[in-house]
């Protein structure tokens, strides 16, 4: 039985404010290639794997006023990360929609729930230790996560289910990210049509 074609999807943004400059261009069908340079060294990481284990190419280049913090830095990458996938999605055709993951590091553990529903919706589960690693706050890893959903017109439930090192927390988490995106977006070769009884996953 021969595969069905499926269209490269990607999608470029720029997202400019009186905050931030971000620009993203994102490919689904890739291997983790791309620059990720945000001017926050740990996000930049949690950029680089989340590239690498959704098998997305993605290239970011953000300049913000980090003289402030990283909080609009963080939250505007993820708004136009979020925007980049609705816009390479389109109507959502012919994909499996919905993707769950559950990541261990070391004492840590994180588990990530998708729907590519077209209703945004958020829920952060647990408590990460408060503090930074770099200039990078552990609490705008949920910033990050509410951000990219809304934009991205998707539901995405984050639990971080153990651990005590915030780094391995919130890596876990955006492994966890990763892998569950790439099942919610991979195409189903038996579905041509939206992956909804409704007809739509786009209003």
């Amino acid at each position: 039985m021969s595969e069905r074609y499926v269209p490269l999807r990607h999608a470029e943004i720029e997202r400019r404010t009186g905050e931030t400059h971000v620009r993203l261009a994102l490919a689904l069908e890739g291997s983790g290639a791309g620059e990720r340079r945000s001017g926050v060294g740990f996000f930049d990481h949690m950029l680089d794997l989340l590239a690498d284990h959704a098998r997305i190419d993605l290239s970011v280049q953000a300049e913000g006023d980090l003289e402030r913090g990283a909080h609009h830095t963080v939250e505007d990458c993820g708004i136009a990360l979020g925007q980049a996938l609705g816009q390479a999605l389109g109507e959502r055709r012919g994909i499996r929609r919905f993707g769950f993951a559950c990541v261990p590091m070391d004492e840590a553990r994180a588990s990530v729930a998708i729907d590519i529903s077209g209703r945004p919706y958020a829920r952060f589960e647990g408590a990460l230790p408060p503090g930074s690693i770099g200039n990078f706050e552990v609490e705008l890893a949920e910033e990050f996560m509410r951000a990219f959903a809304g934009a991205a017109r998707l539901t995405l439930h984050v639990r971080i289910e153990a651990g005590s090192n915030a780094h391995h927390m919130i890596e876990a988490a955006f492994k966890a990210l990763a892998l569950a995106l790439r099942d919610a977006v991979e195409a189903d070769m038996r579905r041509s049509g939206v992956p909804s009884t409704k007809g739509t996953l786009t209003a």
